[in-house]
């Protein structure tokens, strides 16, 4: 269901929304200025097939974070710099479904081994779910 519970297969969260593809990121962007949470960059993967003459349903990520959470991560387990800062991706379907996707973060902690930081870790978890619920509404 379109802004239900986002839905969890191997540490991805997916949730539906009734917005396309840019409306969605434009919300999803003002929703994380609106936290104060930083915008490193908005990638069009399906603008960016386009220029090589290849075709990809409308896909687009949105990379993001704040070095104060981020930090102490990478503290805990250097390689936690592949994954940060986080990214969220929205994509639309052959079906013509849009979606938010996004790498659950104490999926991170069990991947790269970080011991500790569990309240980081769920307060992040958290504030991801919260945030896809409201931009795909």
């Amino acid at each position: 269901m379109t802004g239900e519970n986002p839905e969890l297969s191997n540490g991805i969260y997916t949730i539906e929304s009734t917005h396309d593809v840019d409306q969605l990121m434009d919300k999803l962007v003002a929703a994380l200025t609106d936290r104060g949470l930083g915008v490193a960059a908005r990638i069009d993967h399906s603008a960016n097939a386009k220029k090589v003459d290849l075709e990809l349903p409308a896909t687009q990520v949105v990379i993001f974070g704040n070095p104060k959470l981020g930090t102490p991560l990478m503290q805990a387990s250097n390689s936690m710099a592949l994954d940060l800062p986080m990214k969220m991706m929205a994509s639309a379907s052959a079906n013509g479904r849009t979606a938010l996707s996004w790498v659950d973060p104490l999926h991170l902690k069990s991947f790269h081994g970080v011991t500790g930081c569990d309240e980081l870790f769920e307060t992040m978890s958290n504030a991801l779910k919260s945030i896809a619920t409201e931009v795909v509404a």
